[in-house]
């Protein structure tokens, strides 16, 4: 078995389908009858940071770059066979049936 990720996106077409509590009910009830679902959750507002590198001495390095982060918005976690399977709970995901963006990530095993 391998681990997916499912990652939300904040970018659905029809954000009343994408946050409509029964669809997302139906949802999880089918990710947990099929045996692969390990987990997942909301993703609440947070902050991106990424550490300013410069080779110039004009430039300080080490200075945190702060922006808003919303363009996630949950994450499902799948332990499946394969890509493939994990494309399969893309039908009944409420963002993804709303026109919005589900990413797929596998995560490697070290």
């Amino acid at each position: 078995m391998k681990d997916f990720l499912l990652l939300m996106h904040n970018d659905a077409i029809d954000s009343q389908l994408a946050n409509d509590g029964k669809a997302w009910e139906d949802y999880f009830t089918l990710l947990q009858q099929s045996g692969g679902f390990a987990g997942g959750s909301e993703i609440g507002a947070g902050r991106c940071f990424r550490k300013k590198m410069s080779v110039s001495d004009e430039l300080k390095t080490g200075v945190a770059l702060q922006a808003n982060s919303d363009h996630l918005t949950g994450f499902i976690r799948l332990r499946v066979e394969s890509m493939a399977a994990a494309e399969a709970f893309l039908s009944g995901n409420p963002v993804y049936e709303a026109g919005g963006t589900v990413e797929i990530r596998e995560l490697p095993r070290d």
